[in-house]
């Protein structure tokens, strides 16, 4: 890559990171352009050469968030509590290795969530939806009595809710302790399973 193509690269790279940054402290709507242009260190006109508009910019962060998930939710397992556990631990880890991973996980929460956005990323949301993904692997784990009784889609819930509130209390605060993951997979875990 030649220098000034590293230079453009760079720079892609800080307007990504501080609108990132902006959105998920400010949310979609209330943020501008110029807060992200400030929090890059450059002009507005410079931005816009990088992206058009700033629907754009946070299209392209959700897309590198989705383009994530399968890999980070969707690990190869032995069993359902075995993906849970493998789940965890691969997101805190690519957590503690890159905080804009964190504050990527806010992000796609605030999208999941967030009803005005264009109706072809909604569409994308929804077929990442790792808690409807969940729910099947739940019901398997409850048929083996790995993983205890009760509404799946509640118990998906309650772990990738617990697990995305704890990640986004380290997005908006680095100095927040880590959890261990096998905390998070006791919530689901059968009380018959409790020994392995």
């Amino acid at each position: 890559m030649t220098k000034r193509n590293e230079q453009k690269e760079k720079r892609r790279q800080d307007i990504l990171k501080a609108g990132l940054s902006i959105f998920i402290r400010k949310g979609y709507e209330a943020t501008k352009i110029n807060d992200i242009a400030k929090k890059a260190g450059m002009s507005v006109g410079l931005l816009y050469h990088y992206f058009e508009s700033i629907e754009l910019l946070h299209e392209e962060l959700i897309n590198i968030g989705l383009s994530g998930r399968s890999g980070q939710y969707f690990p190869q397992y032995d069993n359902p509590l075995d993906f849970f556990l493998k789940s965890s631990i691969h997101i805190f880890d690519m957590v503690k290795s890159d905080h804009f991973i964190a504050e990527l996980f806010v992000l796609m929460n605030q999208a999941q969530r967030n009803q005005s956005l264009p109706s072809h990323i909604r569409s994308k949301l929804e077929q990442n939806d790792v808690i409807a993904k969940s729910i099947s692997l739940i019901e398997e784990g409850q048929h083996q009595e790995l993983i205890r009784r009760g509404n799946p889609m509640a118990l998906a819930l309650a772990f990738w809710l617990s697990v995305q509130s704890y990640v986004e209390m380290i997005a908006l605060n680095p100095n927040t302790p880590y959890p261990e993951s096998n905390w998070f997979v006791d919530l689901l875990k059968s009380s018959t399973d409790h020994e392995n």
